[in-house]
């Protein structure tokens, strides 16, 4: 053999062993990633409670409650609209129902995410205004 051929061959070696080499380390990468996701899946995104007899939850909040939709609203002769909120902060929702006519409901739902600002009336004790996204 020349010098040459020997060279090509430990060079054909070397990046033989090269290939192998990247194909294992892919595939432990492979298994650590499976090995992560699994572990991860496994544990509870939310840290455990402490130990108590049960956990406390906060109910559904109903209120019967009269709507001051705008300035414009309040200048109409006529009987004001009952409506029902129900707070549900577990959950993060306000729900605004309106009985119609009948027995039919029309309801609208809003996500905490919407709701901006919450203002206390200071002039009218029972009067709260809620500030909504857009």
């Amino acid at each position: 053999q020349t010098a040459g051929q020997s060279g090509e061959q430990e060079l054909e070696s070397l990046v033989l062993k090269l290939s192998v080499l990247k194909d294992f380390l892919s595939s432990i990468e492979k298994k650590a990633l499976k090995a992560l996701q699994e572990i991860s899946s496994a544990t509870p995104a939310v840290p455990p409670q402490p130990l108590s007899r049960k956990a406390k939850s906060i109910p559904v909040q109903t209120f019967e409650v009269k709507l001051d939709i705008t300035l414009g609203d309040l200048t109409k002769i006529g009987k004001s609209q009952k409506y029902t909120l129900s707070v549900d902060v577990e959950g993060g929702r306000l729900v605004v129902m309106k009985k119609q006519k009948d027995t039919q409901e029309d309801w609208n739902t809003f996500t905490h995410d919407k709701i901006r600002q919450l203002i206390k009336s200071q002039r009218v004790q029972n009067k709260l205004g809620i500030v909504f996204e857009k």
